[in-house]
């Protein structure tokens, strides 16, 4: 390509019928002008070009780098959007089964308690019954024994006293043996 000092440093031979001299090196100054202008003109655009080229290739390359980004981002995002949905699935599994483990410790725990409650009840009446069966004795032995007195006093009101001591150790005896068999039935009932 041309430069304008190539322009301007052109040498023509003369000739016999030629141009006129002066009228050339003035169109030719003028083209000089004009091309030089061109010439800048085209560096500054060529410059230009390649400056924008290169802004082009960093934009490229920033645009590869969010394209980049963005998928890892994605991809990223989706692996929390799992781990959390697999987290929450385990809290939530994890949770039903304690609630589970609650539900039928509690109805275990009802179930003992029906059960002592039952147990308790049945203590109760047999404990209510022995200890009627001993006061009934009681009041029985009791009664036999004032009645004795009544009658022992009343026939035999002449009769010494060691009479009614012996009727009184005698029926002391059969109270201490009745109460003796009814611990030991009591001991017996407890222990069945």
């Amino acid at each position: 390509m041309l430069t304008p000092l190539d322009i301007q440093n052109k040498e023509f031979n003369n000739s016999f019928r030629g141009y006129k001299e002066s009228e050339v090196d003035s169109f030719l100054d003028e083209i000089i002008i004009d091309y030089e202008k061109l010439y800048k003109e085209n560096i500054e655009l060529k410059d230009k070009i390649t400056l924008l080229n290169d802004h082009l290739k960093q934009y490229s390359n920033l645009e590869e780098t969010l394209k980049n980004t963005l998928v890892v981002a994605q991809g990223t995002a989706e692996e929390v959007t799992t781990t959390a949905k697999q987290k929450a699935d385990l809290i939530i599994m994890e949770a039903e089964e304690k609630s589970r483990r609650i539900i039928a410790d509690a109805h275990d725990e009802v179930l003992k308690i029906q059960k002592e409650y039952e147990s308790l009840k049945k203590e109760i009446y047999v404990f209510k019954t022995r200890f009627k069966s001993l006061i009934e004795a009681q009041l029985s032995t009791l009664e036999d024994y004032y009645s004795e007195i009544e009658q022992a006093s009343n026939n035999e009101m002449g009769e010494d006293v060691e009479n009614i001591e012996a009727i009184n150790s005698e029926d002391t005896g059969k109270i201490e043996n009745l109460e003796e068999k009814e611990n030991t039935k009591d001991i017996d009932d407890m222990g069945a």
